[in-house]
């Protein structure tokens, strides 16, 4: 059952690595709504993850010449959510106009699988004009993580959790001082002026550097750092896009590019995001409350915090009410 929410409704949310989808169908959780994923010569379908008949997800069935076959009894689906063959009719009868199930506007878009349940606010998913394609890209997830896809968004925009969370590859508790910035509205996104981080290990290469973050918020569940270090032409950016799944549930993806260490596996990079990943999960799925208060007289706030404000009140002038109090 989709969850009640006017703004996410109508987003693009990441659902898949795209060549983690193939021909066996694959089921995932938009919002509430139970979605099967299939390949077909077409490109990837999206649609309500269940057969009119009987109720079984179709996503237990198989694919067959681009049609996705329900495992209960037999019947068939084309691309557009329609019922074509129902074994059990005698091959003179007509197929019920009512025999289809629902589909969705569903693209892949730089190596991820969107899906938008509603009505799409924009053409096209957010990356689009974001992504520099001169470098090396690396997509990493999936992440499932039980707490709401504000909290998991908001942890990756809060620079003051790397000293003590990631303490020995993001930061230093020695060097805990948040330098004074500010955060602006550049066409419709919220950008941060330079954030100055020691790191003593923030690749998983062992190499300690200051790096200056700059935090780009596109969408509610689409955000991006932009890391330079201190001397160096190294280029390094990542992008979170999360999947909201239920109010207390989600799924994270991650893109990396950068434009150094060509001859590093990519594992060693993936590795490194998992190790993160992992220690950012032991705080977000303990966070009280579950969902992240839009009241900013909720919570104490520092000048530190002044991108996870920005973000908060641009979830509340939106309207979003998944993951949100």
């Amino acid at each position: 059952m989709i969850l009640n929410d006017p703004v996410l409704l109508h987003e693009w949310h990441p659902v898949a690595i795209a060549a983690d989808i193939t021909d066996t169908p694959k089921q995932v959780i938009v919002i509430g709504e139970k979605v099967v994923l299939f390949r077909t010569k077409q490109g990837i379908r999206a649609m309500k993850d269940l057969c009119i008949h009987r109720g079984v997800p179709l996503s237990l069935g198989r694919v067959e010449n681009d049609e996705i076959v329900c495992a209960y009894h037999g019947w068939r689906y084309d691309g557009d959510g329609r019922c074509v063959c129902i074994p059990s009719l005698p091959a003179s009868q007509a197929i019920p106009l009512k025999a289809k199930t629902h589909t969705y506007s569903c693209q892949e878009q730089h190596g991820f699988v969107w899906v938008c349940l509603g009505e799409p606010r924009e053409e096209l998913p957010p990356l689009k004009g974001k992504v520099d394609d001169e470098l090396l890209p690396i997509w990493m997830g999936p992440y499932p993580v039980t707490a709401s896809a504000p909290r998991v968004v908001e942890n990756f925009l809060d620079v003051s959790h790397l000293m003590f969370v990631h303490e020995g590859l993001l930061g230093d508790s020695a060097f805990a001082e948040i330098n004074d910035y500010s955060v602006r509205d550049v066409d419709g996104a919220l950008v941060t002026d330079e954030i100055v981080v020691y790191q003593p290990d923030p690749d998983g290469r062992g190499v300690g550097v200051d790096n200056r973050y700059i935090y780009e918020i596109y969408t509610p569940c689409c955000v991006k750092l932009v890391k330079r270090s201190e001397g160096s032409d190294e280029i390094f950016h990542l992008f979170l896009i999360v999947l909201p799944e239920t109010e207390t549930t989600c799924t994270a993806f991650m893109l990396q590019l950068r434009n150094y260490a060509p001859d590093v596996p990519d594992q060693v990079f993936i590795d490194f995001q998992n190790t993160l990943l992992e220690q950012d999960k032991r705080i977000v799925e303990e966070q009280k409350p579950e969902l992240l208060p839009l009241d900013l007289q909720a919570e104490l706030h520092l000048k530190c915090d002044r991108v996870s404000i920005a973000y908060r009140r641009r979830l509340k002038e939106l309207g979003v009410m998944i993951g949100t109090e």
